[in-house]
């Protein structure tokens, strides 16, 4: 059944995978209303639960074993459904095992630091799924559409010169293949919402009143840059998706649909990861057997000594 699991998963998400090397340009190679061979939403609703539920059981596997963590790299434009896709991927899994952390305008203290600084604060511990609500990726998406906020790092000028983004492209595969090496899983998601659908679920933020709290007028301004966000996007799928940490475009015009996605590929890499419960040793099995008995014996009249005792030697 796992190996049945797996491959039905991997089968899902490989339409999603940016090959490594490849040259990416989103509006020719990403439809965002795609939905595979799921047709119908209902159908994806027990698919989610499936995934949700394969998500709980490797989590409390990942942190038994308590050698590798994952990193989750949350990216999208506004109204992408982020937290929407966290909230539900998530819902099943213990929150004493997860944190999520979203990036938002770098504080003088983050300033006075390298880029990378406040991400690499923010990292999950062995054992535990981080998410990166928007993420380093930042530093290459609206610092590289807003030119202005590049200024407000004050790097020396030496730093500036040249093609600052491959540089950044190539100091963020290099710290994410040293954060692979130390056992650090990196899932990349990109949801990616075609103009329309964002243009829709604006409105839809401004006609519901129960939505006006989600709607800032810097959403629709930053909708006037839309062509430079793509060309942003699609470089840095181009040259930052490798190997050891790649990235995945989820089509997001159909938010069910994108939950689906997410979740598939964060089961995929715990699968890859296969963590295992640790062995019990010769004394440990002792003190538990002695455990067991004197549990047994406090069992009162009438109560099953131990109704797992069955189900344990299964």
């Amino acid at each position: 059944m796992p190996d049945l699991r797996a491959k039905q998963i991997a089968e899902l998400i490989t339409p999603f995978r940016v090959e490594p090397g490849s040259k990416v340009v989103l509006s020719r190679d990403f439809d965002p209303a795609f939905k595979a061979a799921v047709k119908k939403k209902k159908d994806g609703v027990e698919l989610l639960r499936q995934g949700v539920e394969l998500l709980a059981e490797y989590q409390d596997r990942l942190a038994a074993q308590d050698t590798y963590g994952v990193l989750v790299v949350l990216q999208a434009l506004d109204a992408a459904g982020k937290d929407g896709t966290i909230r539900h991927v998530m819902s099943g899994v213990n929150p004493q095992g997860v944190s999520v952390h979203s990036f938002k305008v770098p504080s003088d203290e983050e300033l006075d630091h390298d880029y990378l600084w406040r991400y690499a604060q923010r990292l999950p511990s062995r054992g535990e799924i981080g998410i990166f609500n928007r993420s380093h990726y930042e530093e290459v998406l609206v610092v590289r559409v807003h030119p202005d906020v590049l200024e407000r790092q004050t790097l020396p000028k030496a730093s500036r010169k040249g093609d600052i983004w491959k540089r950044r492209y190539r100091e963020i595969n290099d710290w994410e293949r040293y954060l692979t090496d130390q056992g650090l899983r990196i899932v990349k998601l990109f949801l990616n919402l075609s103009n329309e659908e964002q243009r829709l679920r604006f409105l839809r933020r401004v006609d519901l009143p129960e939505k006006n709290w989600k709607f800032s007028a810097a959403d629709s301004e930053e909708r006037a840059y839309w062509d430079a966000y793509q060309k942003a996007y699609s470089e840095m799928l181009s040259n930052t998706s490798t190997e050891w940490a790649p990235w995945y475009v989820i089509p997001a015009d159909r938010k069910w649909f994108a939950r689906i996605g997410a979740a598939a590929v964060i089961v995929d890499a715990l699968m890859r990861i296969d963590p295992r419960y640790p062995p019990v040793g010769e004394e440990q099995r002792r003190d538990l057997e002695a455990a067991r008995l004197q549990l047994m014996a406090e069992a009162p009249d009438g109560a099953e000594a131990d109704p797992f005792a069955a189900e344990s030697s299964g």
